[in-house]
């Protein structure tokens, strides 16, 4: 299973010692960003929380073997573009994000749940209700 990069943007304290290490002036703290809202939309930040990959349902980690894998799909449209219309995730690029299914037991049509991949950063999403919320896929836990 991929481990997506999660690199915490450098903000205020670290900004300010380096700035002293490279000029030589005395170093003074600036208040770093909220974590939610860096690169993400006033919508993002409330829509968009945090699950740990073991607390998915076993079928979102048949997802996300079929995704490592490159398929085979289940469904026709795994894989597509997904537009991001609700404006919930971090704004990208059209192409950015793809989605794919994730098979709900006793139902026959493709239900509601769904992952959400971004390329090229790899992070994953998963939402239980067909997009009206997100969760951020934590690989570490």
């Amino acid at each position: 299973m991929r481990i997506p990069p999660r690199f915490p943007l450098a903000g205020g304290v670290a900004t300010a010692l380096l700035s002293s290490l490279l000029l030589g002036v005395p170093a003074t703290a600036v208040p770093a960003p909220a974590p939610a809202a860096v690169g993400m939309s006033l919508g993002a930040t409330s829509a968009v929380g945090d699950i740990c990959f073991s607390d998915l349902p076993s079928q979102a980690h048949d997802t996300l073997r079929l995704i490592d894998a490159g398929g085979p799909f289940p469904y026709r449209q795994d894989g597509s573009v997904f537009q991001n219309r609700e404006g919930l995730l971090p704004a990208h690029s059209t192409g950015y994000y793809h989605e794919y299914t994730v098979r709900t037991p006793g139902v026959s049509t493709r239900g509601a749940r769904r992952i959400v991949t971004g390329s090229p950063t790899w992070e994953d999403y998963y939402t239980s209700d067909h997009y009206a919320s997100f969760d951020l896929i934590d690989h570490g836990c």
